[in-house]
């Protein structure tokens, strides 16, 4: 068997091979034995015919239809033998046949290219901080103290601490209202931060049966194109009441807290330390977002189509069985578009991943595994026999990997942490 391996691009190989009649014959003789059983010969039962007769008639017809099988299961073998590496489907791009002599064929796949990835250290990598303060901590407990809260009625919503139920009226343009265009009993919680200023500002100080006007602009995109559209309404109180907090009690501050906390000062600090966790997992998470995006903007390449479509394509399943276990129906050319972006960026840090991984003879090795094993057996009481057998089974070896890559680009560039009540986080990675 000849072979020969030929780079059309960086990211695009194709694989010419030659056979003799005899290296193929093998599996030509299987091919007749296969089509013995289904062919029916005027004078002998279907599948009882000889094979040299068989041959005599058909056989040109069954070798050319075997000499496509015979090409993709060599093309396979040659890939195993030299460790070729396609990433997405193989095209057979030429077969030629010539029953007794040769089998020729060449089949054009993708690889994911090699190259030297560049600017990945020194760079400047924004980490967001964020900052628990204690304001941040009694508002939520309000928030939660609100849900056990009492409603009194009143005449007059005097504050923020008031809950109003209004009548909506839709003006025309000379301040007429719009016949069939009123809406009753809509509720307004004064304390929450969402709420329009303008509403609430005409809102505070207002007697039953008061009114003032509102406006509200409308924006939205058609397209390209922002549209704009201010609505008048005139607003009508209906009711007026105040909220009224209970005070934080043994009993209150353990419904409040699933029976965590017993004090105010307990539960204050509980809620204190769980938003730290959770704001460290973010800023952590960001700051690697930053890195990897940096990366990918600094080590431009392109990135071959069929391996985006191949993650496309697992993104897509992921999501087919969320839609499923929802009960939601699925338009999946929608999916289909607003997924391709992050599998193609998901792609490209693969790519170069592997690349720096390969630059930096950064590996995972089976101590590595052993290791991981070890710690999580503590934690999870699972044998480190099993762990590692679950960790080989289910390839979380490129998990690792990257979980190292990671950690090596971590150690080798410079954080820079952004408090976020002062600057907007960015996604780029500055050089040095």
């Amino acid at each position: 068997m000849d072979t020969k391996v030929n780079d059309l691009t960086a990211c695009e190989q194709e694989l010419e091979v030659t056979l003799n009649y005899a290296e193929i014959l093998p599996e030509i003789e299987e091919a007749y034995k296969k089509e013995k059983k289904k062919l029916a010969i005027h004078g002998f039962r279907k599948g009882k015919a000889p094979i040299q007769m068989i041959k005599k008639i058909f056989g040109d017809s069954i070798e050319y239809k075997a000499s496509e099988d015979i090409a993709n299961k060599k093309f396979w073998d040659v890939v195993n033998e030299k460790d070729l590496k396609p990433i997405s489907t193989p095209q057979l791009t030429d077969l030629n046949f010539e029953p007794n002599d040769k089998l020729y064929f060449k089949v054009k796949y993708e690889i994911k290219p090699k190259f030297e990835v560049k600017k990945y250290k020194g760079l400047e990598i924004e980490k967001p901080v964020f900052t628990i303060t204690d304001e941040m901590i009694e508002r939520e407990v309000k928030h939660l103290l609100k849900s056990k809260a009492k409603f009194e009625e009143a005449e007059v919503a005097l504050d923020e601490n008031f809950k109003v139920t209004v009548a909506l009226q839709k003006l025309n343009e000379k301040g007429e209202a719009i016949e069939g265009a009123r809406r009753e009993g809509l509720a307004i919680d004064l304390s929450e931060e969402n709420i329009i200023p303008e509403l609430k500002i005409g809102a505070l100080g207002k007697k039953l049966g008061d009114k003032f006007d509102f406006t509200f602009v409308d924006e939205h995109k058609h397209g390209e194109e922002t549209h704009r559209e201010e609505v008048k309404y005139e607003v009508e109180v209906q009711k007026a009441e105040a909220i009224v907090y209970p005070e934080p009690s043994e009993e209150i501050i353990a419904e409040i807290s699933n029976k965590k906390a017993k004090t105010l000062e307990e539960f204050q600090s509980q809620m204190k330390e769980n938003y730290l966790k959770y704001y460290e997992r973010q800023s952590e998470n960001t700051l690697v977002n930053n890195l990897l995006n940096a990366l990918v903007e600094n080590n431009p390449f392109d990135v071959p189509q069929g391996y985006v479509e191949y993650l496309l394509g697992k993104m897509i399943e992921g999501e087919r069985e969320n839609y499923k276990k929802y009960k939601m129906p699925i338009d999946e050319n929608n999916l289909r578009e607003s997924l391709k972006p992050r599998a193609e960026w998901n792609a490209k840090w693969q790519i170069i991943m592997e690349n720096l991984a390969e630059q930096e003879k950064i590996s995972v090795e089976d101590s590595d595994i052993e290791k991981i094993a070890n710690e999580e057996a503590q934690k999870t009481g699972i044998s480190v026999e099993k762990l590692i057998k679950f960790y080989k089974n289910s390839n979380r070896k490129e998990s690792f990997l990257e979980e190292k890559i990671i950690t090596f680009l971590k150690e080798n560039n410079k954080v820079v942490e952004v408090d976020l009540s002062k600057k907007d986080v960015k996604s780029k990675g500055k050089k040095k």
